[in-house]
């Protein structure tokens, strides 16, 4: 499956707003190449983000076939280690969509790293190729109800409620839900099985 013709659109949006966000926090955004605590713990993936990763995987493998070896083999041990736990398929990689596997998922490989960080250097191995979760952490971003700011603990420390809010991140939800729309295809999975083939 080919990535939709919009997802290159999608992330430039999203890294503009990621830019400006940045610009704005200056001091107050302490994210920088090698900082890698938002690169621990597992996230839903959506199949347009599963599908990207898929894509670098590809690319990663045509120009750097040692680099992808070592991500595929640290995406096949993360499985390994977590897989009694996994709320979901083991064959197809797709979580459960029961209350109970959601509630599972809470709880779910919290402290674990991401196979495509390289523990060497503190760098995801497919920053190009990141899912959008990865590109909106650090600056506020309003939380799933709406209502409250959310961003990395590690940024804005000592900053009041009107200096995070004036670095809101905006979030392109809706580009996004059609580009799903648009694919067809239903599921969330985790990045180890979006690595491998």
């Amino acid at each position: 499956m080919q990535l939709p013709a919009g997802d290159s659109e999608l992330v430039q949006i999203v890294d503009a707003a990621l830019a400006e966000a940045a610009r704005r926090a200056g001091d107050w955004l302490v994210c920088r190449p090698g900082c890698a605590q938002c690169c621990h713990g597992a996230f839903e993936l959506s199949p347009l983000d599963a599908l990207r990763l898929r894509a670098g995987m590809e690319a990663l493998r045509a120009a750097e076939p040692a680099r992808a070896a070592e991500v595929e083999r640290r995406a096949r041990a993360w499985i390994e280690v977590h897989r009694a736990d996994f709320p979901g398929d083991l064959r197809t990689g797709l979580l459960g969509e029961s209350e109970e596997d959601r509630e599972r998922f809470e709880e779910f490989a919290n402290e674990a790293a991401c196979p495509a960080l390289d523990p060497a250097t503190g760098r995801c191995d497919l920053y190009a190729w990141r899912p959008i979760t990865c590109r909106v952490f650090g600056p506020p971003v309003r939380v799933a109800d709406g209502e409250a700011l959310a961003h990395c603990e590690l940024c804005f420390a000592g900053a009041s409620n009107a200096e995070v809010a004036a670095c809101e991140m905006p979030l392109p939800h809706e580009r996004e839900a059609r580009l799903l729309d648009e694919m067809g295809v239903r599921g969330e999975t985790v990045v180890a099985f979006a690595l491998l083939r």
